[in-house]
């Protein structure tokens, strides 16, 4: 479900049973321009936050049951020390979840000035080449 809160666009969605996608859990799912925000329980509540511009990669992942019911999960691969993979799971529009979540992030690394820079190993192939 798409919403508009003060001029920004975000998501909010529960997360659903895989048969018949009905949303009778207790997990909430919030997708904002600058965070990322996922509310579960209900006698004893956890709220876990994740800002955009730490959000790497993103995957959508779509079962044949979830495919039926129209229904997919969405996982994040961010610098997140407490959840380094966020899953989004058993929602409705997953793509357009991903999506969002795509170009926000890429919009908050902006504003932010931040870079995502690999390690690929480049100094231990410098090193055996006596380069370094």
């Amino acid at each position: 479900m798409d919403e508009r809160i003060n001029g920004e666009i975000q998501f909010r969605e529960r997360k659903r049973w895989l048969f018949f996608g009905l949303p009778f859990t207790f997990t909430v799912y919030t997708v904002g321009e600058d965070m990322i925000t996922v509310s579960e329980g209900f006698l004893n509540k956890k709220e876990n936050d994740c800002y955009m511009y730490k959000v790497q990669d993103v995957e959508l992942l779509e079962s044949l049951p979830q495919r039926i019911f129209g229904l997919g999960t969405v996982r994040c691969f961010t610098g997140d020390t407490t959840s380094p993979t966020l899953l989004i799971q058993n929602v409705k529009n997953a793509r357009s979840v991903k999506n969002f979540i795509l170009e926000a992030s890429e919009k908050a690394r902006r504003r932010r000035r931040t870079m995502n820079m690999l390690d690929i190993g480049a100094e231990e192939t410098d090193a055996e080449d006596g380069n370094l």
